[in-house]
This record gives structure tokens, sequence and C-alpha cells, in this order.
């Protein structure tokens, strides 16, 4: 038996151990001992330490990576210095723009060289480090303060949870680092395939999967995630001066800090030129995805002489590169039957990577836009991922047509139930109207049980198949019927999931009168306009006698919405779903009416971007709503809001250039405090 002693200085040695190869492993890619050997050595460790638990702290040992039990909520951190974004450009023209307004001023460009970096794809973080031990991890917030995800970051082996100090030198006593956590693309694709072998959802792209992961409440899903991180800039330091960007970043890599193994500086803008269009090639042989360039001016005195605006740094710019795009070839084009009947053509193309992505699949949208492009089966087409996500065709590649392309046309008849498809006059759609129809039935029900709607958790889209091949339900009402019998006989389900799954369904029944509108799946009738109709009617009887001249009198219902609704509840069929509901127990009555001239928001138009940090982007938009104002999507001369939250996207920019306020999540929350009763 080893005495306390031994057993402490063994602890040393192992730890000493596990950072040497961690390092070696997931920073310099050059592992020199096995997978099993490391384990080993790991094992070791965590026995000692719950051994000796009672005689040392051990919060920054490699152990702590293994993830903590779950936290109740992220709580608040103040980042000492602000995390501002940056400006964007998209052209060398803007690239030069910024240095001329640099030389301006500074008085002269004489002395003023860069450093320039990859713009990595994945999600900002602060990380305070006090006597060089990892203390606090941050999200980027609203700039001023984000969420304390420190679990989660101690997670993330390339992240050190002391900074290894080169001999002699003393770790400062309080430092701010900014940071960006990614997602390597190989280990996405795998974290991907092990999700689809479990029966879970892909995630989109390694950004979401790595800002999904950063956010979870419990670590030790975190810890399972192939989360990676570099560090790229400073925020607050005590003790410490740095003459030039370039020097950060060397004494970053020196204490262990992980950094962009692509920075390098540039004497000159047009050095920096050379390098965006060097990465802009080099971008799909990368490991991790990244979305642009960021030039920096190196002088640490000039960043300062140069200072900041509100929200970005003059000393600093992120230069965009164009969507990605590749060639690939049309195989075919299938047909997918939506919840309201349209028939969408989908491209089935031949595999083609961009941007480190798989692309199969992209919707052709209709039978006019297949005309327009006159996109053909066969054909060579350029396709690129819109924001580096969805994939669209841009164009076809007529040079490369050999004659035997085949045009297409959109069915007569539904390749689902075989009903005759209609184009109604003036609609681009193309629609089945049987409402019997096998494929609208699944739609339906995927819509129904959505999170906007009646928010049954549990019932995804494999389950709903397998409810509707089985003959367990014909429509939404059958959800309530389903025993535990029934459930528990579906592959893949065992009496726990079946116990969930019921207590879902019967949570569901509490549901708002706005929720039950839309989950009805009223053509044209969303979230808003469900919340507007359940402010007038106090239950859905009286929604249903309403008449179309009734309707018209709301304001925003207009004639076609309207038609839409009256032609909804004249369909007798509709009517037995509804009335089924009822007998199972869904409650149906709203709240009294309150006439939105009454409301303190009324009039006013809000728009979201990026992430908030208090609210869901539902939980906010049903809150402007409920105090009479209006959420859209896109940001216009007549929006009078834009909340931004943690990493907002362009909409923001949208925003300053038409002049509209824009308001951070806590100037957000003051305004709703400011009405409340």
């Amino acid at each position: 038996m080893m005495n306390q002693e031994d057993a402490l200085r063994r602890i040393a040695d192992l730890r000493a151990q596990i950072i040497y190869h961690n390092r070696r492993y997931y920073q310099l890619d050059e592992p020199e001992i096995s997978d099993a050997e490391y384990d080993i050595l790991l094992r070791e460790l965590i026995t000692l330490e719950e051994e000796l638990s009672f005689l040392a702290d051990f919060a920054d040992s490699p152990t702590q990576r293994v993830g903590a039990p779950p936290l109740e909520k992220f709580e608040a951190v103040n980042h000492i210095i602000p995390m501002l974004s940056l400006a964007n450009a998209f052209s060398e023209g803007e690239m030069v723009d910024f240095h001329d307004r640099i030389g301006r001023l500074l008085g002269g460009t004489g002395g003023v060289d860069y450093v320039v970096e990859p713009k990595l794809d994945g999600v900002a973080v602060n990380l305070l480090y006090e006597e060089g031990r990892f203390v606090i991890g941050s999200t980027r917030g609203d700039g001023f303060t984000g969420e304390n995800v420190t679990q989660n970051l101690k997670t993330v082996h390339s992240l050190p949870l002391r900074l290894s100090m080169p001999p002699g030198q003393k770790a400062p006593s309080s430092i701010e680092i900014r940071g960006e956590v990614i997602i390597r693309l190989e280990p996405f694709r795998t974290l991907n395939q092990r999700r689809q072998n479990d029966g879970l959802p892909p995630f989109a792209n390694p950004r979401n999967a790595a800002a999904g992961s950063l956010r979870q409440l419990d670590s030790r899903i975190t810890a399972r995630r192939p989360l990676d991180i570099f560090c790229h800039s400073l925020g607050a330091a005590k003790g410490l001066n740095f003459t030039s960007h370039w020097d950060l970043l060397q004494t970053f890599k020196s204490w262990g800090l992980p950094i962009s193994p692509d920075a390098r500086r540039a004497g000159t803008i047009e050095e920096c030129m050379t390098y965006y269009g060097e990465m802009a090639k080099k971008r799909s042989a990368l490991a991790y995805e990244i979305d642009g360039i960021v030039i920096k001016v190196n002088s640490m005195e000039f960043q300062r002489r140069l200072g900041t605006l509100s929200r970005s740094p003059r000393w600093a710019l992120a230069c965009k590169f164009n969507p990605l795009q590749a060639l690939t070839v049309i195989e075919n084009i299938e047909v997918q039957v939506g919840r309201t009947g349209v028939l969408t053509p989908i491209a089935i193309m031949q595999p083609v990577q961009i941007g480190g992505v798989t692309v199969t699949h992209a919707s052709l949208h209709n039978q006019d836009e297949i005309n327009k492009k006159d996109l053909r089966i066969g054909d060579t087409i350029l396709i690129q991922r819109a924001g580096d996500v969805i994939p669209q065709v841009v164009k076809v590649i007529g040079g490369k047509r050999t004659g035997n392309e085949k045009p297409f046309t959109l069915p007569d008849l539904c390749p689902s139930c075989g009903s005759v498809t209609v184009r109604i006059e003036g609609e681009v759609a193309q629609r089945c109207v049987n409402m019997d129809c096998p494929a609208q039935l699944k739609e339906h029900i995927k819509h129904f049980v959505s999170r906007g709607a009646m928010n049954i958790d549990g019932i995804g889209e494999k389950i709903i198949s397998r409810l509707i091949d089985s003959h367990l339900i014909h429509d939404p009402s059958d959800l309530y019927r389903l025993s535990k019998d029934q459930l528990k006989a579906l592959d893949r389900m065992g009496a726990k999931s079946a116990d969930n799954v019921l207590g879902a369904i019967e949570r569901s029944k509490e549901a708002e009168l706005d929720k039950l509108i839309y989950a009805l799946g009223i053509r044209h009738v969303g979230e808003h306009t469900s919340k507007i109709l359940a402010s007038h009617f106090s239950n859905i009887e009286s929604l249903i006698r309403a008449d179309e001249s009734t309707l018209m009198a709301i304001h925003d219902i207009g004639p076609e919405i309207a038609s839409s609704i009256a032609s909804f509840f004249r369909e007798q069929s509709n009517l037995l779903v509804i009335n089924n509901l009822f007998n199972a127990g869904v409650a149906h009555r709203g709240k009294q009416p309150v006439r939105p001239s009454a409301l303190p928001l009324s009039g006013k138009t809000f728009v979201f971007t990026g992430t908030l940090r208090n609210f869901s982007r539902n939980e906010a938009s049903a809150i402007v709503e409920s105090k009479g104002g209006k959420t859209t999507s896109s940001v216009s001369r007549k929006t009078d809001y834009v909340i931004a939250g943690d990493d907002p996207g362009s909409k923001l920019d949208k925003a300053r250039d038409l002049g509209v306020a824009i308001l951070t999540e806590r100037e957000f929350s003051s305004l709703l405090a400011a009405f409340e009763e």
C-alpha cells in the first residue's frame, strides 16, 4: 500500500504525463502512446485522487475533463473587457479601404503591419485564468455578459486547465483570453454517424454541433463531444504588456494554449490580400471550417490609439469568403409531399464535398423554378451552400449538356396516394388535395407535435412513421388514445420511453389556445397569426363560427387568410378531428380577448438575431406578441427594434445600414420590464 506522500508524488507524476500526452495528441497530432496506455494512466490517476480527495484540491486535474453533474441553469458572467464583434468586408477593395482608414486615423501608414488568421466558424468564448489556473469560461453573450460554461469548457482536451509557464516566468495574476470553440470535420462526421446509428438526428454543421454541445447543462454530455479550441485575442490582463499581436500569439503558444497554425504576419495590405486568396483556395482542405480571414493591426500601441467603435474594434477586420460552390450532376428528381399537400421537387445529385460536408440533395422548390433555370435530369449544375449550410442550385452548366438530359415536370398524380394534383391560379405550388394522403398525414402529425404547436416531446419523425404504418393513428386526435402497450410494441421503444411519450401527450392537453390553432395546420396560419386569433376569440368554438367578414375585421388578417380559415372550418372532417381532440380532454379555451391597441407594444415590430441568453427565440416572440408587438424574421425599414443576442448574424449589419434601433438582450429585458404591471 502506497503511503500518502508517495501517492501525492505519483499523482503529480501522472498528471504531468497525461498533460504531456494530451498536448501531443490534441495540439501536435503526434501521439507517443496508444489509447489503451493513456486509459491506464487516467484510470490510475482517478483512483488515487478519489482516495486522497480529503488531502488536496484536484480542480485543475486532467480527470476533471470527464464532466460534472448537471446544472439547473447557466449563471451570468460579466466580461472584464467587452467581447466585441468584428466589422465585415467582402472584397479586396474593402480591405484597401480598411488600410487607408487606418492610415488616416494614425496620420500615415508608415510602420503599420498586420497579423492575418483564419476566421474560424465556431463559438466565441472568454477564458479567465487566475495565477495560471483556468477558473471561469463564458460565452460571448451580448458582448458584456455571457453564460458560465466553465464545466463544459473543462472537457475540451486541447484547453489547458493550468498554463504551462516557461522556466523562470510567473503566471499572470489575472488574464482574459478569447478563443473560438470548434469541432473538426472528421470528428464531426464520426459524431453524426454515431447519432444516426442511435436513431438521433444529425447536426446540420460543425458550428451548430459545437454551440449545442457548449450549452449543455449536463457537461457529461459535452465530454462525449469532440470539441476543440483555438485562442486568438486578449481581454483584460494584469501586469502584462505585449508590444505586438504576434508576440501575444507566440506567448499563448508557449503557455500551452492552442493557436491557429495558419496565423502569420503580413507586412502590407497586399500581403493580407494574398493570404486571403491562399486561404480561400486552401479552405476545403483544412481540417476545420472557416468562413474568411481576420486582419489585425499588429502593433498593440497602434491598436490602443485606434480604439473601438460601439461594437467593433477599428484595428481589426473580418474578410468573408464567397459562398462555397461546386459542380455536380442531377441524377434524378424526386417529389416530396408536404403537410399541406404541396409537391416539392428534390434534386438527387452525385455526392459532392462542399466545405467538408457531403451534399447529395437540394430542393428545386417548384415547377416555375425548374422552368426558369431549365433544370433537367442529367444536367451538370453549379451548387452552393447558402450561408455555408443550405444547398441550393445556382445554375445549369449548359456547355456540358450531351443531349441525353431529360426535362422534368411535376406529376399530375400524387406520388404518395395517387390522387389528382392541382395548381390553384395565382400560386406557384402544385398540391395534392386528398386529406387522407399518407404523406400529408405524416407531415401534419409532425407539425402537430412540434415545439411551436402542441410540444409533444419524444414523438419524432421515425416514431410518427411507425405509428402511421402500424395504423395506430389516422389523425392527430388518435395520439390521445395511444396506450403504453401500443407504444412498447413499436421498434426501439421501451417501457420508459413509452411512459415519457404518454406523459408529454398528457401535458399537451393544457396547451394554450394559440398553440392548438397553430397545431391544426390551417393554411396561411402561422404562429403569429395563431396568437392574433387567440387574442380575439375566447375559445375555438367562437373561431369556428366566425365568417370571412368577421375575420377580415381583425388587424393583420387579410382576405386570403380569412378565406383559408373559413374554408378549413367548413370541412366536416376537420371539425370531426377537433371534436375528437375535445373529447380526449384537450383544453380549448383561451384568455379574454384584449384589444391590441390597448397593449404597450402595439404597432411595434421586432426582429431577433443571434442566441438569446434568458429566453428561447419562441419565448421572446411570445412575450412581444402578448404585449401587442409583432415579430418578423427579416429586417426592413418598417422594423422598430432588432434584438441582438450571442453571435448575431447578417440581420445586425442590415439594421445598422437602415438605421434601425438595436438593443442588447439586457436592454430588451429592460424595455419589457417597463411595461410589467
